[in-house]
């Protein structure tokens, strides 16, 4: 294990191989964090560890093969890090999908964008507790997005078996990932873990997965086609909110963080308001629960 081989805090980012993933992962390995790039394609993501490479030579940055479509290869990620290091001090959760045209399925049944975006991140989080909670002051930050405003947990249909919309579902992930940062807070709170929960939204960041996310509806993507110049943020600006809540010395635990321009679209980060669903405490631990049946998630301490 690295527990004495080096000091730097240890950071695990989900989805750093490319767009907002890839510009957080690039700005804590220059505030000297040594960086897991967590990715399912390994072609990309060894790709985006050679650039980050090429650009700190001294840093320490590895790729680790995530699969959050499969709870197996969760599992097996959580496995390795166990057994290589002793404390994880930042842990973000940012891979997704966004709005899949048609409804699809992850290897384990689940609606993808609900498994993918959510749930994968959920039994992740929980299997590297222990070792959050070895740091001196672990954080986890959770992707949310403006869309989490309209969503609604659907409980009677949470994997969209009945009926299919895309940015339906892509909300309701969205809400659930900032439900899952204030229940995880709670319960740090009440059972002593010692982390802090936060959540951040990058606004409309011109990235790979927003622009295939507004091909589902075409009339949406072309209002932001013509919106984008004066709306949206290119992906390094994007990412300031989620390391902001990751780094940043004036945070409160269960902070939610996004850009401080018109309709929180773009700008500097700054604390956002929750929607009324994301701050209720009944249909979070609802959510919790149902959540640790779907994944087996367990949140043990050792």
């Amino acid at each position: 294990m690295n527990d004495h081989a080096d000091r730097r805090p240890l950071a695990v980012v989900t989805g750093a191989n490319a767009g907002l993933g890839f510009e957080t992962a690039r700005a804590l390995m220059h505030q000297h964090y040594r960086v897991i790039v967590a990715a399912r394609n390994q072609h990309k993501g060894q790709a985006a560890v050679r650039a980050l490479q090429a650009e700190a030579p001294k840093a320490d940055v590895r790729l680790e093969p995530l699969d959050l479509n499969r709870l197996s290869s969760v599992r097996e990620f959580a496995e390795r890090l166990q057994a290589r290091e002793t404390s994880l001090d930042l842990l973000i959760n940012n891979a997704g999908v966004m709005a899949l045209p048609r409804r699809e399925l992850t290897e384990d049944g689940f609606e993808r964008q609900f498994g993918v975006n959510y749930l994968g991140h959920f039994l992740l989080t929980s299997l590297l507790l222990p070792q959050l909670m070895h740091a001196a002051a672990p954080r986890v930050v959770q992707l949310s997005s403006l869309a989490h405003r309209g969503g609604r947990i659907d409980f009677d249909d949470l994997q969209a078996s009945r009926h299919y919309d895309p940015w339906r579902a892509y909300r309701q992930s969205k809400l659930a990932m900032l439900m899952f940062s204030q229940t995880l807070q709670r319960h740090s709170n009440s059972e002593l873990w010692g982390l802090d929960s936060l959540a951040a939204h990058p606004g409309l960041s011109r990235t790979a997965l927003f622009n295939h996310g507004v091909k589902s509806r075409p009339l949406v993507g072309t209002f932001f086609r013509l919106a984008m110049p004066l709306l949206s943020q290119n992906a390094t600006e994007g990412a300031r909110p989620t390391i902001h809540a990751a780094t940043a010395s004036d945070i409160r635990p269960g902070d939610y963080f996004g850009p401080d321009g018109l309709g929180e679209t773009r700008g500097a980060p700054k604390r956002v308001r929750l929607s009324d669903a994301a701050r209720d405490q009944v249909q979070g631990e609802r959510l919790w629960q149902v959540s640790c049946e779907l994944t087996g998630a367990e949140w043990r301490t050792e």
